[in-house]
C-alpha cells in the first residue's frame, strides 16, 4: 500500500547516507547547539537535502526536521493542515558521527494523520507511523518497514527475540542532554535485574537493534519525534511492542519510550513502576 514512499524514503536516506560518510571521512566543522549537544555542518547539509527531496516528490507533505526545528522552535501547530508529516533526523548520533564512530544512522519516518485538530501542541493530533526507515551508513546497514508489512535488514526480513525473562536480556539505554539523572534509578534497576545493559549513543540504531534480535529492550528519556518514529514503527513490524515508560500507547511527542520483544515488556514495566 505504501510501496512507493517506502521506496522514496529509502532511496533519499541512502543518498544522505553516502554524503555523511564522506563528509565524516573529509573532516567535520564541529559546532554546540547546547551543553553536550553537537552539530554539524553535515548534519544540516544532509538535512537540506532530504528536504530538498521530499518537497520535490511530495510537494503537499510537510516535514519535521531535527535542525530546521531546532532554528525554528516551532510548537509544530502549523502542521495540522497536512494529512502526511515526514519526522526527519539527518545524523542521530551526532556525538558519535563528530567522533568518528560509526554507531549513527539517517533516519527518516512519515507519520499519517487521522484526526485534525488545531491546537498549541502537535500532541494532540492523532495517527499512525506508515513508513520507517533508518540507514547506518558507516556499517552499510538499512533498517526499513512499512504498516502491515513486516520489518527488514538490507532486504532481508528480521524480527525480535523470544527471550522471555528480563533476567536473560541485553538491554539499551541512553541519557538526554538535560537532566541526565532522570534515568540513572531506572539505569541502576535494570542493572541489578537484566543481564547487561548497552549505551550506543543513537535511539534510532538501539530501536532497530531490538528489531533484529541484538537488544530484548530499549528504553530512554528525553527524546523528540524524529528520534523516534522510523524506528518505532520498525520494532512493531518485527514483532515487538513500543509504549512509554509507563506502559501507556507510545507519543511520538511524549519524549520517553520503551520498545521491546514484547515478551519482556510487561516484567521490565513492573521494575519501572517500583522505582
Amino acid at each position: 500500500m505504501y510501496k512507493d514512499l517506502l521506496k522514496f524514503a529509502i532511496k533519499t536516506a541512502k543518498k544522505a547516507g553516502k554524503y555523511v560518510l564522506a563528509e565524516q571521512k573529509k573532516g567535520l566543522i564541529i559546532e554546540e547547539k547546547g551543553k553536550n549537544d553537537l552539530v554539524t555542518n553535515a548534519d544540516r547539509a544532509s538535512e537540506e537535502m532530504i528536504i530538498k527531496e521530499i518537497n520535490k516528490a511530495y510537494p503537499d507533505h510537510a516535514i519535521i526536521g531535527e535542525e530546521s526545528s531546532f532554528i525554528r522552535k516551532s510548537d509544530f501547530s502549523d502542521y495540522a493542515d497536512s494529512e502526511y508529516i515526514w519526522l526527519v533526523d539527518p545524523i542521530d548520533g551526532t556525538t558519535n558521527y563528530a567522533h568518528q564512530l560509526k554507531e549513527y544512522a539517517v533516519s527518516i519516518g512519515l507519520f499519517k494523520l487521522s484526526k485534525k485538530e488545531k491546537s498549541k501542541n502537535f500532541q494532540y493530533l492523532t495517527g499512525e507511523l506508515i513508513v520507517g526507515v533508518v540507514y547506518a551508513p558507516g556499517m552499510n546497514e538499512l533498517f526499513s518497514a512499512t504498516k502491515g508489512e513486516g520489518a527488514y535488514m538490507n532486504d532481508k526480513k528480521i524480527q525480535v527475540t523470544k527471550i522471555n525473562e528480563v533476567k536473560n536480556g541485553l538491554f539499551a539505554t541512553g541519557f538526554p542532554y538535560k537532566n541526565q539523572g532522570i534515568n540513572l534509578p531506572y539505569f541502576n534497576a535494570m542493572m541489578g535485574h537484566c543481564q547487561a545493559i548497552r549505551r550506543l549513543g543513537a535511539a534510532s540504531l538501539d530501536l532497530c537493534y531490538v528489531a533484529a534480535g541484538r537488544f530484548e529492550g530499549y528504553w530512554e528519556f528525553g527524546l523528540k519525534p524524529w528520534d523516534i518514529a522510523a524506528g518505532a514503527l520498525i520494532i512493531e513490524e518485527a514483532g515487538g511492542t513500543v509504549t512509554d515508560t509507563n506502559g501507556n500507547q507510545i507519543d511520538l511527542f511524549g519524549a520517553d519510550i520503551f520498545g521491546s520483544n514484547n515478551k519482556i515488556h510487561q516484567e521490565t514495566l513492573n521494575i519501572f513502576k517500583n522505582i
